[in-house]
């Protein structure tokens, strides 16, 4: 027994000695080696540089500081009377801008790469112009003095507006340094003037609240390149208010602070819109309705013109540091081979992973956004006949707000903030059903999607939905990755005879047909006819009304490292986890096999087994010499 304790011993220290000796030799190599030969051979010499260094000291943000002086120029000092005015001083020296942005989506609304894909499959146009229908104010035709309060021009209000007028651009929507510049509502893209009459400056109407006008002078002479808060003065509002469309746009990435936004923080990188979305000549990268924001998941250098929003751009493919020393914030930091064995872990799930999936792990934190609209509740009044509106409180990150649930106009709603998104397979592109597509109205939606019914809707799965826009993606997709989103869901009208979508005229406008619109009558019936008839679409003279869905990915709003998902999110068998509802493959911690498990169980037992048989087989050997 002596000798066998003795040998068991030594057996025990020996083993420790191997494991230890095994680490030490790890460190060393991370510590001692150069950064490209952490893993063997040189990689990609994006890798090197992403293990090496801090990606933020790569970016180079553009100067928010104009090469002239606009307010000594004298053709800004004359007393303006309309925007069309401004934007005619402008070209006399930027003779140019004008006809660049004419040629963009934020001019046209139609995306210009969707317009040329699927002109050769189906003979349409893409954009908030044409075809692009949604859930939310539901379409353009027939409605555009709303919904052009934020077009990048001025007087869009039917289709006789001329897109090839220079002087309709406005400048300062994009341009402005006063903060003071707006756009009117209802207007079609003006501001109040000093000539707008009293009563078109009210708004909310029938609140008594009236605009000033805008000093067009002062605004002109005040630009300089586009802020936080120019891009977000439309962006931010996007779907008819702040919040609406957008799960991580809203007012407070104006001055955000670093635990929002780590990119976009003030007290950080204070990175404008432009730093991702690059721009030339007035065109802005972008993802764009079925066009991807990017093609390439890669490292590029800044100042090339190469795209950059995809997070690969300046974090590079392995964003993880997996060599030493690694620099982060200046300081020379080495990492432990612990370190280094996480990140090698987490590099390893970036192909199939987006990284906002861990590094946007809140949608509308601050600032709550729409779940659910229902359009067929609208319409209800008091018994004297003034309009219903019905509020509730949500408790955000940062306080309490205020949200309406109902307003007779626009019908019943449910908001959300500071919640988990929904996770789906994305690689980019997006498939549409636009104005005139047949729908399915008959197919329930649980036997149409398993996550027809988020945690902020009252969808019924057992009646259909229409997938305004969807993803025909999954695992086996290469360019697929699991990625955040909003899917915001509601009820909207259409037509059971032809099986479409319709669109309803809402807003009365100046047309022959303001007196078909919903706002104003509150009949349905006639303001769809009125709106289709403008669009130009078919109508059976009968509606009735579909639940429907629409994605909206979520890119904004990145934490800090520190506060990104952890691994137990996700890696568990909880309902509750995270990608408790991605299917197609096989997921530690989350699926299991009873096969594989009791497999897995033998092979354990008989590897123990097998050791002690060795083991006893030495003992018992040895002692007989």
């Amino acid at each position: 027994m002596k000798r066998l304790f003795l040998l068991s011993s030594t057996m025990i220290v020996l083993g420790l000695a191997v494991v230890l000796a095994s680490l030490a030799s790890r460190t060393a190599q991370a510590q001692d080696q150069p950064a490209d030969s952490a893993d063997g051979p040189r990689r990609a010499v994006s890798d090197a540089v992403a293990a090496d260094m801090d990606p933020a000291e790569l970016i180079v943000t553009v100067p928010n500081l104009p090469t002239a002086d606009h307010s000594q120029f004298e053709i800004l000092k004359q007393d303006f009377q309309s925007g069309p005015e401004v934007t005619a001083a402008c070209l006399t020296c930027h003779t140019e801008a004008a006809h660049q942005l004419m040629q963009t989506s934020h001019w046209t609304w139609i995306c210009p790469r969707a317009k040329q894909e699927l002109e050769d499959e189906q003979h349409i146009a893409v954009g908030k112009a044409e075809h692009v229908i949604n859930n939310f104010c539901i379409a353009l035709p027939s409605n555009e003095p709303r919904c052009t309060s934020c077009h990048a021009g001025y007087g869009w209000e039917d289709k006789t507006f001329d897109f090839g007028d220079e002087t309709r651009v406005d400048c300062l929507i994009c341009h402005d340094q006063t903060g003071t510049y707006k756009k009117f509502p209802t207007s079609a893209g003006h501001p109040v003037y000093e000539s707008t009459p009293m009563e078109k400056r009210e708004w909310p109407k029938g609140s008594g609240k009236h605009w000033e006008p805008v000093d067009l002078a002062a605004v002109a002479r005040s630009v300089g390149t586009p802020t936080r808060s120019n891009c977000g003065s439309c962006h931010f509002y996007g779907g008819g208010g702040e919040g609406v469309k957008h799960g991580d746009m809203d007012v407070t990435l104006a001055e955000p602070h670093r635990s929002l936004d780590v990119h976009m923080a003030v007290d950080g990188a204070n990175f404008n819109c432009q730093t991702c979305h690059t721009t030339a000549s007035h065109k802005i990268a972008g993802r764009c309705f079925s066009t991807p924001a990017f093609d390439e998941r890669e490292f590029v250098m800044r100042g090339t013109g190469g795209n950059m929003l995809a997070c690969e751009s300046c974090h590079t493919p392995r964003p993880h540091p997996t060599a030493n020393p690694h620099k982060k914030n200046g300081e020379t930091i080495h990492l432990s081979w612990s370190d280094i064995a996480r990140n090698k872990k987490l590099n390893d799930h970036t192909d199939k992973v987006a990284c906002e999936t861990c590094h946007v792990p809140k949608m509308a934190p601050e600032k709550a956004t729409k779940m659910w609209w229902d359009w067929s509740k609208a319409g209800e009044k008091t018994e004297d006949g003034k309009p219903v509106t019905r509020k509730t409180e949500l408790q955000t990150a940062s306080g309490t707000e205020t949200v309406p649930t109902y307003l007779t106009k626009k019908g019943e709603f449910i908001w959300a903030a500071n919640v988990n998104p929904e996770y789906i397979w994305f690689n980019g592109r997006m498939n549409h059903t636009f104005m005139g597509d047949k729908i399915d109205d008959q197919t329930p939606a649980k036997d149409l999607c398993e996550h027809s019914h988020g945690a902020n809707d009252l969808i019924d799965e057992n009646e259909p939905v229409v997938f305004i826009n969807r993803l025909d993606t999954g695992y086996a997709d290469p360019l697929a990755r699991i990625k955040p989103v909003k899917i915001h869901r509601g009820i909207q009208p259409y037509d059971p005879v032809n099986k479409t979508l319709v669109i309803p005229k809402l807003f009365p406008g100046k047309g022959p047909d303001k007196g078909e619109a919903y706002w104003k009558i509150y009949d349905w019936g006639r303001s769809i006819e009125a709106g289709m008839a403008y669009a130009g679409l078919e109508y059976s003279g009968e509606f009735d009304w579909i639940q429907t869905e629409m994605i909206w990915p979520l890119s904004h709003m990145v934490k800090p490292a520190d506060e990104a998902v952890t691994c137990g999110e996700c890696h568990t068998r909880s309902e509750e986890g995270r990608l408790a509802e991605v299917h197609g493959f096989y997921m530690p911690g989350r699926d299991h096999s009873p096969l594989l498990d009791w497999l897995g169980i033998l092979l354990i037992v008989g590897a123990l087994g097998v050791s002690l048989l060795h083991g006893s087989a030495r003992l018992v050997f040895g002692m007989k010499g």
